[in-house]
């Protein structure tokens, strides 16, 4: 170990070379229009798996999809064998005028590195990868098989990634799955986040009539489809901080007692999230009563309206106008059921539209929620590694965004826990102008994870599940139960709506 940490440190420039590399390369997936920059990524992605000491490194696709870049080093037998995943794809740059330096160039600022994917998720695949080399350089050895798969289509909703886990699954199966895609509750503060909301989104269109007509001629006679699509909208307005669909709270899952008394004890407050998410003075946040704010973004429910549509307001004239749509985006948690969700959403959009105007409301995707119990042998060799990496005791937490695949892998790999760590902190704007990765967190998780590696590879007989028999005493797969210490809500066996 000791000699694994002298190599981070001798190699620290490096490894933020090595991201610099990867952050150059504009590999956007969202549009359409970097096909072969998303190529690219993935063949320099390769290149830095064969420089770390991984082995049979390759591209692989499955159908169409966009190539993964995929690793192994598996000369650690009879020791379990962690399977490492993220994703080089990223989001696109968005108010250009907005960035302080090149969104395209790895730049330094006050102990934060910049660039689009340096956080989301080039980071992580570098951190990873440094921990791998950390162990192969320094030692020729790792001790625990490792196997690394990079997806290319993360950002896109990962559409083929469930068609190339089962086409794959051979070659990819493993004990313990590390995805460094998630956040820390604070800078400096490690996490390992537990339950992941799920989500679905819905396309609602209004129509009034076959064309647009003057104004001057129609205004005041003709149903206008923009006031009827907002006055259906506005049904979803929250009233004492809860959506006003019926049914929709009705499966939410409580928490546990332990939960709510951890909550209090993670940072952040109302003066806080109006610094980081600049809130104007005036805005109130839409709380219900006594529900914390980490509660509401982790474990409650949400409705957001994320585009809306009538016409250009750039090419805006006066006319009535025949149709309206926006995109409605809904979070959901255990044990909602996305189906019976989106038909309650439904109901209230479709009831009663104001002027007898056509409504539709179709489904466009969804991702299942995801929580599990952060116990047993796994979850304890991280929260050690990462108070020994980052030198701060570990929380588990929950977060308010989706990975979809998390639970369909654990499931396909016989119910392997999942450790799921952050490589985000507050200020790194994912997704947004600006994006972060703090510098002194990134060294952080790669010595965390070089601890990790050896934490999992000394765990007696190998063994990396919570005892089977504490599973079988509960009284259901989603039977929650209070416990001590950080915040744990039980969900054995991972069973998923």
């Amino acid at each position: 170990m000791k000699a694994a940490l002298a190599w981070l440190q001798e190699h620290d420039a490096e490894l933020i070379a090595d991201l610099g590399k990867l952050v150059a390369i504009p590999s956007i997936s969202t549009d359409g229009q970097h096909a072969a920059e998303i190529v690219q990524t993935a063949e320099v992605t390769c290149e830095l798996m064969r420089k770390a000491g991984l082995q049979n490194v390759t591209t692989l696709k499955s159908g169409e999809s966009a190539p993964y870049a995929y690793g192994e080093w598996l000369g650690a037998p009879g020791k379990p064998t962690v399977f490492l995943y993220a994703h080089h794809d990223v989001q696109p740059v968005n108010y250009e005028a907005d960035w302080q330096s090149p969104p395209w160039q790895l730049t330094e600022r006050e102990g934060r590195l910049y660039g689009r994917g340096a956080a989301d998720d080039k980071g992580a695949i570098v951190a990873q990868l440094g921990a791998v080399a950390a162990w192969l350089q320094a030692t020729g050895s790792l001790p625990c098989n490792v196997k690394m798969l990079v997806e290319g289509e993360e950002e896109t909703g990962s559409t083929n990634l469930q068609g190339f886990f089962h086409e794959h699954r051979e070659r990819l199966l493993s004990d313990v799955i590390v995805v460094c895609d998630t956040s820390n509750i604070d800078t400096g503060l490690p996490s390992i986040t537990y339950s992941l909301r799920g989500v679905f989104g819905a396309h609602v269109e209004v129509r009034s009539a076959k064309m647009p007509v003057h104004s001057g001629t129609a205004g005041g006679l003709l149903a206008d489809a923009a006031l009827a699509l907002n006055g259906i909208l506005a049904r979803l307005l929250p009233k004492g901080g809860k959506v006003q669909i019926p049914g929709f709270y009705d499966k939410v899952r409580k928490l546990t007692t332990a939960e709510k008394r951890t909550l209090k004890k993670l940072p952040g407050d109302e003066a806080k999230w109006r610094e980081e998410f600049g809130v104007a003075p005036s805005v109130q946040f839409p709380l219900p009563r006594n529900v914390h704010g980490y509660e509401q973004t982790w474990r409650q429910p949400a409705v957001t309206v994320i585009a809306q549509e009538a016409s250009s307001i750039k090419g805006a004239s006066n006319q009535v106008l025949p149709s309206a749509q926006a995109i409605v985006s809904c979070r959901i948690v255990p044990d909602m059921d996305p189906n019976e969700a989106f038909e309650q959403l439904k109901a209230v959009l479709t009831k009663d539209p104001p002027f007898g105007v056509e409504v539709t409301v179709k489904p466009t995707g969804a991702a299942k929620w995801w929580i599990t119990d952060p116990d047993g042998p796994a979850f304890e060799a991280a929260l050690s590694a990462l108070k020994k990496g980052y030198g701060a005791k570990a929380s588990a937490i929950g977060a308010g965004g989706s990975i979809g695949f998390v639970g369909p892998l654990v499931d396909l790999f016989g119910g392997a826990p999942a450790l799921l760590l952050g490589i985000e902190d507050p200020k790194s704007n994912a997704h947004a102008p600006n994006e972060s990765l703090d510098l002194g967190d990134f060294r952080k998780l790669t010595a965390s994870l070089t601890h990790l590696f050896a934490n999992i590879g000394n765990l007696p007989d190998g063994k990396v599940k919570a005892d089977p028999k504490a599973a079988a005493a509960e009284s259901g797969p989603h039977a929650p139960r209070e416990v001590s210490g950080d915040a744990k809500s039980d969900d054995r066996g991972n069973k998923f709506i």
